[in-house]
């Protein structure tokens, strides 16, 4: 989502009550550090979508994949690129098309002449960060050979289990507006998303900015200023200190409360599952520690409740009909929850 689009919640600041200050506990400040690096590097090609940027940061720091939609030109692509490019580890791209199959994605034995025997041939999913571009252009078959890579972060081929290398992110772009040659992710497919981070056009002034910062470089030469900022082993600390992040029990009890009112909402036909709520709780705290703070607040969880809720539910036929959207239900739900003080 854009910076102009009107957002329920906005990122929580350092400045809390004082019931939050002085909390002991883990020193965050080298997720914050390492997260406003990263940042840094990206931001001297990309203007604005700082959303975005956080989102997947929080879902990189917590192990989590993300579901980029938006329309076509809005930097989707070029953002995971950049992502990749600013972290010191692998990277490959998928291209999803109807005839691509499940062997193409994850890999096929390979007859070796030699030996006589079969050796595994890995295939593209094979990395630590991973772009799918438009997943939704590729058959149920081929999306289906994603369901154990992404949750388990393995794939079994002939039996024997191949563990992928440490981070391992998966980050999957579609146009929300084409329907020709498409095919509509299942909702298990959906559900293995951390995120789902919906993008919009920038505003005038981002456009501005654009038309600037590219008018003598057609070639995309800006691309390359972006350098390694971060390590594998700096994401590993940055996950171990994000899990200590401390988080008291009455938000636990207010995720809780969240992700039970979407299972008994009359505007939802299919609500969260409790993987919503681990990926709630997960997300607040690495959404705490990038802001520099080792405790989680209300806003923590209100700031990530759109990006994780709005892919796991699913809107009544009746209200689709009458225009409603899953960020006006989710709004409504988290503005009725009393929120812990």
């Amino acid at each position: 989502m854009s910076e102009n689009e009107e957002t329920a919640y906005e990122q929580p600041e350092a400045e809390e009550s004082r019931e939050y200050h002085e909390t002991p506990g883990v020193d965050v400040q080298p997720v914050c550090e390492r997260a406003e690096r990263v940042r840094e590097q990206i931001r001297q090609v990309i203007v604005g979508q700082q959303e975005m940027l956080d989102q997947l940061l929080i879902a990189l720091l917590t192990g989590g994949h993300v579901l980029l939609e938006g329309v076509p030109g809005i930097a989707k692509t070029l953002s995971a690129k950049l992502l990749a490019r600013a972290v010191d580890t692998g990277f490959s791209r998928i291209q999803f098309t109807p005839d691509l199959m499940p062997a193409d994605v994850i890999g096929t034995p390979v007859f070796n002449m030699k030996t006589s025997e079969f050796d595994f041939k890995s295939g593209p999913i094979f990395s630590n960060i991973v772009l799918i571009d438009e997943i939704n252009r590729a058959p149920a078959k081929t999306q289906s050979a994603l369901f154990e890579v992404m949750e388990e972060k393995q794939v079994t081929v002939d039996g024997v289990t191949y563990l992928m290398e440490h981070p391992f992110f998966v980050i999957a772009t579609q146009n929300p507006i084409e329907q020709e040659g498409t095919y509509k992710l299942p909702e298990a497919q959906l559900d293995r998303f951390l995120f789902k981070i919906v993008l919009g056009y920038p505003n005038l002034e981002e456009e501005q900015s654009i038309l600037r910062r590219f008018r003598n470089d057609f070639s995309g030469a800006l691309r390359e200023t972006v350098q390694a900022a971060i390590t594998p082993a700096d994401i590993a600390d940055c996950q171990q200190r994000i899990e200590q992040v401390y988080i008291r029990e009455e938000l636990l009890d207010y995720i809780a409360a969240i992700v039970h009112n979407t299972r008994s909402n009359a505007d939802l036909f299919l609500g969260a599952s409790p993987r919503a709520s681990l990926a709630l709780m997960k997300t607040a705290k690495a959404a705490a520690a990038i802001s520099g703070r080792n405790f989680v607040t209300p806003d923590d969880i209100r700031y990530v409740s759109f990006p994780a809720l709005n892919h796991r539910i699913i809107l009544t036929p009746e209200r689709e009909m009458e225009g409603y959207t899953t960020r006006e239900v989710l709004d409504e739900i988290v503005k009725k929850i009393e929120v812990p003080r």
